[in-house]
């Protein structure tokens, strides 16, 4: 179920078939739609923080922008919950004498997905004809480091999972409890009413 390559090259062609306004292909297995999704919740939390520092949004379309923002974070934070519930099911039998590691593997996915996305624009940046020849080389650099990191974050998630379906480590879906967007625990939303 879990393979770090088949995320990568998923998170890889999302990013350049929406950049290009288009849509993937349907894709095979829950699992694999849950991070497809998920990684759909940052591509559009990553162009929605782009408009929120534009110099010259006006008050209101900040607060629209700051409520799409919350709606879409929430998204992106319950599927990683989904993500983490699915890899569960599939390892239930978790030993549990076994050490518990801090990360889930659905938060190293949402990790993966954000280091996709800035894969993509750092190397967008490499190529802008506007840009100056020093602004691309540095954008160069920055790329290799990003893709030291992908690579090693890649290689993290698959030896937690190889480590996790042979009993020597375990996780737990840890939910995030988001109070921002609950009217129930959100002060300023339970007090309106």
């Amino acid at each position: 179920m879990l393979q770090s390559q088949a995320i990568l090259t998923l998170h890889d062609e999302a990013n350049t078939l929406w950049h290009l306004g288009q849509a993937l292909p349907p894709v095979a297995g829950e699992f694999t739609h849950l991070v497809l999704a998920q990684h759909r919740a940052n591509f559009d939390l990553w162009h929605q923080e782009d408009d929120a520092r534009s110099p010259d949004a006006s008050d209101a379309s900040l607060a629209t922008v700051k409520h799409a923002i919350d709606e879409i974070n929430q998204r992106r934070n319950d599927l990683m919950e989904q993500v983490d519930a699915a890899l569960l099911l599939e390892a239930a039998d978790q030993n549990q004498a076994s050490p518990l590691h801090s990360e889930s593997p659905g938060l190293i996915i949402d990790r993966l997905s954000i280091l996709s996305l800035k894969l993509f624009h750092t190397a967008e940046e490499t190529h802008r004809p506007s840009a100056s020849e020093e602004h691309r080389n540095r954008n160069l650099d920055r790329l290799h480091i990003l893709e030291d990191q992908r690579a090693d974050l890649a290689a993290c998630l698959d030896l937690l999972w190889s480590d996790i379906l042979a009993g020597k480590r375990r996780f737990r879906l840890y939910r995030q409890m988001k109070m921002y967007n609950d009217p129930e625990l959100n002060p300023v939303l339970y007090t309106r009413s």
